[in-house]
């Protein structure tokens, strides 16, 4: 099936396709550094494989670090196909229209294509690992409340540096979702009702 309105073949996969939801570069690394969890998209030849991760956004490097076991899907994965994907996202109300196409959730996320390598140098390791913690625990430092990161650490993680090709922002935080003119309005209690479960 074919749509006109969107041919993979003619868009580069950055690109969002509405115009009004893109973000820019700035507003692309102000998500990444605050971002907590990152589902990371790998692949072992045609087989798909997500997993969501806690990340550590390497401006200076242009690249995004994170660690899994020594030994597992995501290694065997990346060691295989080191071409990925991941997305970072930040989720708002559930919007309630009349119109059962038109319900939605505000929402800001970030698509980021890259390349992944299992980091072997431990100084750049330590460095991953640093930045980890910095970002998840900043009021605790290493070798004071945390144990400093130790070869025997080391040989018990597989840390990776994805270095970014190319990435893309889009945000839709709308205070209300589009509504029909074709069915009874909706009261407009809805319309400012948290549906999020407690």
């Amino acid at each position: 099936m074919s749509h006109g309105y969107y041919d993979p073949q003619h868009h580069p996969p950055s690109r969002q396709r509405r115009p009004a939801n893109r973000r820019d570069d700035d507003w692309i690394k102000a998500l990444l550094h605050r971002g907590e969890i990152a589902h990371v998209a790998t692949r072992w030849d045609e087989q798909i494989f997500q997993t969501p991760t806690s990340f550590w956004f390497d401006e200076e490097r242009h690249a995004i670090c994170f660690h899994s076991n020594l030994a597992g899907r995501v290694r065997a994965n990346v060691e295989r196909h080191p071409g990925l994907c991941l997305e970072v996202s930040e989720y708002g109300r559930f919007l309630a229209s009349n119109d059962p196409l038109e319900a939605s959730v505000q929402y800001r996320s970030v698509i980021v294509f890259g390349t992944a390598r299992v980091l072997g140098d431990p100084a750049e390791q330590r460095r991953a690992l640093a930045g980890l913690l910095g970002k998840y625990f900043p009021q605790l430092a290493l070798g004071r409340e945390i144990m400093p990161i130790g070869d025997a650490a080391l040989a018990r993680t597989s840390v990776y540096a994805v270095a970014i090709d190319e990435w893309s922002g889009k945000e839709n935080w709308a205070a209300v979702a589009d509504q029909t003119d074709a069915w009874p309005a909706l009261d407009e209690q809805w319309l400012e009702f948290d549906f999020r479960p407690a």
